[in-house]
């Protein structure tokens, strides 16, 4: 294969990585509010994304696009986290995508399905929000609230190393992040900081190395809370880094896009929710521009107490 063919689809792979990260810079509306100690959450989740993978101008590859169909499975506990309100959480990706795109005039196109990089988390909030039981909920009014988590993905999906595009990435990866939330009356204003810290790739494609500089992205979502528990919410967030290094070789590749989305959720009774989102991106840089609409449901629970507790 000539030089200038594997450096095309070098920055092919770290594109698809890319799409990836659409799901993996979440706008997570609400993620510091409290919660009684012991609730337990399961959510399934579908979302479609499609959007154009953006090049160096340079290369003769042109007209590409990803179709991308995720069905998500989670589950999410909150905990006493040493008198602090916590939560733990995993989340199992699986990936169904068409990628397409013209090369040197000719038409090319691929497709995968399979699972996702695991991923699993811990959060907890220092301000705020103290750890409660049930009983003791009913008297707890929010104000502002401050927390921090740290989120594992690893490297569990599905992936070949002869292969360009991937639904799993062959590295772990850590996303720090801190919050702070203010609760009004009707509203919640919430703004996040993160950083995506990423392991080499060492089995990258033909056999090279795979190194991302970290990615940082800032975060603010408004709430507004409606009647019978339903809710809405408008979220931006931005982000910028991940440059990619082959064989310790710079690339012209650091992501700068910003994310949009609007999420409606619907109470469907005291233990089910239904939520709809949509969400768009918009690069700057390097990036890529795509819209993405999701449906998720979700059902909560708690152990009844004992007479005694």
């Amino acid at each position: 294969m000539n030089r200038c063919k594997s450096s095309v689809y070098i920055l092919l792979f770290i594109s698809a990585l890319r799409i990836n990260s659409v799901y993996s810079q979440e706008l997570e509306p609400r993620a510091l509010t409290n919660i009684p100690v012991g609730m337990n959450f399961a959510i399934a989740g579908y979302a479609y994304s499609q959007g154009n993978l953006l090049f160096d101008p340079a290369l003769p590859l042109e007209d590409t696009d990803a179709k991308l169909h995720m069905l998500i499975g989670a589950y999410a506990r909150s905990i006493n986290f040493f008198g602090l309100s916590g939560k733990m959480d995993l989340i199992v990706p699986y990936g169904i995508g068409d990628w397409t795109g013209v090369f040197t005039g000719i038409d090319t196109a691929t497709s995968r399905s399979g699972f996702g990089d695991l991923r699993f988390r811990l959060s907890f909030n220092f301000l705020g929000a103290p750890a409660l039981k049930a009983s003791k909920f009913r008297d707890y009014s929010p104000g502002r609230i401050s927390g921090f988590s740290l989120q594992v993905i690893a490297p569990t999906g599905q992936y070949y190393p002869d292969r360009l595009i991937n639904l799993g990435t062959n590295r772990w990866t850590f996303k720090p992040q801190w919050g702070y939330a203010w609760n009004f009356e009707k509203w919640i204003w919430e703004t996040y900081a993160s950083a995506w810290i990423y392991t080499k790739n060492k089995d990258f494609w033909g056999g090279n190395e795979l190194r991302l500089n970290p990615l940082f992205a800032l975060k603010l979502h408004g709430i507004r809370k409606l009647k019978k528990g339903n809710w809405f919410a408008l979220n931006v967030g931005y982000g910028i880094g991940a440059r990619g290094y082959i064989n310790d070789e710079r690339k012209d590749n650091r992501i700068s896009t910003i994310r949009l989305m609007a999420v409606y959720a619907i109470k469907l009774g005291k233990n089910h929710t239904l939520r709809i989102d949509a969400k768009t991106g918009i690069r700057f840089e390097k990036g890529a521009d795509f819209n993405a609409i999701g449906l998720s449901y979700q059902y909560n629970w708690m152990r009844r107490p004992k007479a005694n507790e």
